[in-house]
């Protein structure tokens, strides 16, 4: 009978140590995950604010002004601009 109870008492301990370990590893791996979600929101707030960057520095009008103040350029002349179109023959091949 002392064989029996002393087989039991260690199945017991062996079971609670069991659950021990599996509380301590989901414990873990809650704050793993908590952690990765803190970091996803993080990335998430990063994006957001660099696709406002990304929208300022692409406007129209500071492009315009940086490519005429730093590089120089300017809009060609109205006369200076030539249309064309595919398929179309020169004016003086006209038939």
């Amino acid at each position: 009978m002392a064989r029996v109870n002393f087989l039991l008492l260690a199945v017991a301990v062996a079971c609670a140590l069991g659950v021990i370990t599996a509380q301590h590893k989901s414990r873990k791996l809650f704050i793993d995950l908590e952690a990765g979600q803190a970091r996803a929101k993080k990335l998430d707030e990063e994006f957001t604010q660099l696709q406002l960057e990304q929208g300022t520095w692409a406007t129209h009008k500071r492009v315009e002004a940086v490519a005429s103040r730093s590089l120089g350029m300017r809009l060609p002349e109205p006369g200076a601009t030539r249309v064309i179109t595919l398929g179309a023959q020169p004016e003086g091949d006209r038939r």
